[in-house]
C-alpha cells in the first residue's frame, strides 16, 4: 500500500507564508510526477504546480512567482514553498503523486487546510 500524508497547513495573515510537505510511503519502486492541486469551497479541484524526479516544474500561470514546489527524491518528500498568500489562496491542499510498483498509479493525499486571513 501507498500513502501520501501532508503536513505544514493553518491560518496565516494575508501576506504571510507556508511551507507544506508531503511524504510518500509504502511499496514504492520509483515516482514520476510529483504535484499539489487545491479545492476551494464550492471550486472544482484546480492544478497548482508538479515537479518531475528530474526537477522540470510546472506551475499554474496566477501563481507563478509566489509558489515554489520543491522535492527531495531520496526522501520521497515533495514540497510547496507558499509567499505572499492572499485570502483567495485559501482552500484544501492535496498532494499528487504517480507512483510506479508493477504498474503506475495516480495516489492522492487526504488534503490539508490552508486559510488565509484579511
Amino acid at each position: 500500500q501507498v500513502q501520501l500524508v501532508e503536513s505544514g497547513g493553518g491560518l496565516v495573515q494575508t501576506g504571510g507564508s507556508l511551507r507544506l510537505s508531503c511524504t510518500a510511503s509504502g511499496s514504492i519502486f520509483s515516482i514520476n510526477v510529483m504535484g499539489w492541486y487545491r479545492q476551494a469551497p464550492g471550486k472544482q479541484r484546480e492544478l497548482v504546480a508538479t515537479i518531475t524526479s528530474g526537477g522540470s516544474t510546472n506551475y499554474a500561470d496566477p501563481l507563478k512567482g509566489r509558489f515554489t514546489i520543491s522535492r527531495d527524491n531520496a526522501k520521497n518528500t515533495v514540497y510547496l514553498q507558499m509567499n505572499s498568500l492572499k485570502p483567495e489562496d485559501t482552500a484544501v491542499y492535496y498532494c499528487n503523486a504517480f507512483i510506479d510498483l508493477y504498474s503506475t498509479r495516480s495516489y492522492w493525499g487526504q488534503g490539508t487546510q490552508v486559510t488565509v486571513s484579511s
